[in-house]
C-alpha cells in the first residue's frame, strides 16, 4: 500500500533572508493499492510534479507522511527497490555515455543483484519493452524518442518495484508512439503487478490507462474518481477541467 497522509509542502520565496514561503501542496491524503494505476491530473502549477517527488523520496514533506510498505519513503532503505520513476525528459534520464546495457544494469547493482542474474534479465527486459537484444550496445543518441522511453521503462521495472511514478512520461511523444507506450505500460503492469502513479496533464491518456483519477487544484485534492465514473464528477472545477480536455 502507498499511503499519503495529510502532506504539506512549501518552498521559500524571495531572497536569502526572506521568511516567506509558497504553499505548493496542502493537506494531501490518498491511498493507492498494490497493482493500481492512479492518475494525478491538474493544471500547470497544481503541484503534480512536487507530489511525485515526495512519493519518490526526492524531497521531504513539511508535514504529514508518505509511506510505502508501511515505511517512510525518506528512508532510503525503505524506498530502494520499492519505487522507481520514469520522467518526461528521457534524453537526460539516461547517462549519455552509457550503453542501454549499462543503463539497465545500474539499478540492479544498487540492489546487489549478482552480475550473472542481471545479465540474464537484460534480454527479458528488452523483450518485454519491445526492443531487440541488439539494443544492448546502443547509446542514447542512437535511439528515437519512443525507443529511449522504452529503455527508461525497462530500467524502472528492472528491480520489480511495487510502484512506478511516471511524471509526464508520455508527454513528449507523438500520438502513435504515445499510444504504443501506454500499451506497453499496461503490459508491464500486468506482468509485474506494478502500481503506477501516472502524473499527466493529458486526461485522455489518464482515462485510457488508469483505474482512478486524482484531480489537483492549487495544491489541494479537488476530487478522486473512478475512471468509469468521470462523467459523474461532483465539483465544478473537475467538470470544467474534463470538459476542456475532452472537447
Amino acid at each position: 500500500m502507498l499511503c499519503v497522509d495529510q502532506v504539506d509542502k512549501s518552498y521559500k520565496t524571495g531572497g536569502m533572508f526572506s521568511t516567506e514561503r509558497r504553499m505548493v501542496l496542502n493537506s494531501i491524503s490518498f491511498e493507492c493499492g498494490q497493482g493500481e494505476c492512479l492518475a494525478v491530473i491538474g493544471e500547470s502549477g497544481s503541484g503534480k510534479s512536487t507530489l511525485g517527488r515526495l512519493i519518490l523520496g526526492m524531497e521531504k514533506p513539511d508535514r504529514g507522511t508518505v509511506l510505502i510498505r508501511g515505511k517512510r519513503v525518506e528512508n532510503r532503505t525503505a524506498r530502494l527497490g520499492a519505487v522507481s520513476a520514469v520522467f518526461q525528459d528521457y534524453t537526460s534520464s539516461i547517462h549519455p555515455f552509457y550503453t542501454v546495457e549499462q543503463a539497465l544494469l545500474e539499478p540492479m547493482k544498487l540492489l546487489n543483484v549478482s552480475r550473472q542474474d542481471a545479465q540474464d534479465k537484460l534480454d527479458l527486459l528488452l523483450e518485454q519493452v519491445g526492443l531487440h537484444v541488439s539494443y544492448r550496445a546502443k547509446y542514447p543518441h542512437e535511439l528515437s524518442g519512443g525507443e529511449a522511453q522504452r529503455v527508461c521503462i525497462a530500467r524502472a521495472v528492472a528491480t520489480e518495484p511495487d510502484w512506478i511514478v511516471l511524471d509526464e512520461a508520455t508527454g513528449a511523444l507523438d500520438g502513435i508512439v504515445q499510444r504504443q507506450v501506454l500499451e506497453l505500460l499496461k503490459s508491464i503492469r500486468k506482468i509485474y503487478g506494478t502500481g503506477l502513479i501516472f502524473i499527466t496533464h493529458d486526461i485522455q491518456a489518464a482515462a485510457y490507462i488508469s483505474d482512478r483519477v486524482l484531480i489537483l487544484r492549487n495544491g489541494r485534492v479537488e476530487e478522486i474518481a473512478l475512471v468509469s465514473q468521470l462523467k459523474d464528477v461532483q465539483s465544478d472545477y473537475a467538470k470544467q477541467l474534463l470538459r476542456m480536455a475532452l472537447r
